[in-house]
């Protein structure tokens, strides 16, 4: 099976159409830095104020959702963050950047198990960032030195190929956000002390999930219990690969975001 085919149909992120909500309200930016371009689409409070700070939530699609077009990113999770009790409740700048065609967000390897028609996946943590993550990290200070961003309440999630970039920035970054959402993904548990006592985590995967095996949610999971780390885990019986749609629908998701902040973690890692 061709590797490029594999990758798309691992991480995907079952492409889909976009629903009928208007996703218009998400401004579209194109974050440049020498050769790299990175697309992006921006989300503001409906009643923003440029003179006060608000958190800063980034989130990664999936494999599907690459490319240059601008929109594709949006398809799941964009009107989740317009939903009207969620902007009222939990005014915030929320971010989707868009990752390129042939790119992902972090490194790993993986094969395909032909016997068990299972895919085995090695998480491999290296120094230099990706190219596009290495532009979002850009972008995002780029708008921290705006003074519009509430530097204490920067929050990042993603799901599947963006749950994986989601562990990374965490380990790449520690401190830098004060908590994450990583969805059916996965990354290199060694770097479980890096993010103890900096950032907290809450991981989202199906019980079921045939092509990002919950294995790596658990690993990390434990991983992080065993240094003590701020985690909580929700895993989804008989649920596949797309269990972003129960994370959504998770009770209490945008209130546990919004209880973090870099104060509360410093408190945590200074008991």
């Amino acid at each position: 099976m061709p590797s490029r085919f594999l990758l798309i149909f691992i991480f995907g992120g079952l492409m889909q159409a976009a629903n009928a909500q208007d996703l218009s309200a998400y401004r579209k930016g194109n974050f440049i830095r020498g050769a790299g371009s990175l697309p992006y689409r921006i989300l503001y409070p409906e009643h923003y104020d440029p003179q006060k700070a608000y958190p800063l939530i980034i989130f990664l699609h999936g494999s599907a959702q690459r490319g240059n077009d601008n929109a594709r990113q949006l398809i799941h999770g964009g009107g989740f963050f317009l939903k009207d009790s969620i902007r009222s409740r939990f005014p915030s700048i929320v971010l989707f950047p868009q990752c390129g065609q042939n790119s992902t967000w972090s490194y790993f390897n993986f094969s395909f198990d032909t016997a068990r028609r299972r895919v085995n996946l090695i998480f491999t943590f290296q120094e230099k960032p990706k190219e596009y993550a290495l532009l979002l990290k850009q972008l995002a200070d780029s708008l921290v030195e705006s003074g519009h961003i509430d530097t204490n309440r920067i929050y990042i999630g993603g799901l599947s190929l963006g749950g994986f970039g989601t562990w990374d920035f965490i380990e790449r970054y520690p401190g830098y956000f004060a908590a994450a959402f990583p969805i059916c993904g996965g990354g290199d548990t060694s770097c479980a002390p890096l993010i103890a006592g900096k950032t907290a985590v809450w991981i989202f995967h199906g019980g079921s999930d045939p092509l990002v095996s919950v294995q790596y949610a658990r690993q990390y999971y434990r991983s992080l219990k065993r240094v003590q780390a701020d985690v909580k885990y929700k895993e989804y019986p008989g649920v596949k690969h797309n269990s972003w749609v129960n994370a959504f629908k998770e009770p209490g998701l945008m209130e546990w975001l919004f209880s973090k902040s870099r104060d509360s973690n410093r408190s945590l890692t200074n008991r």
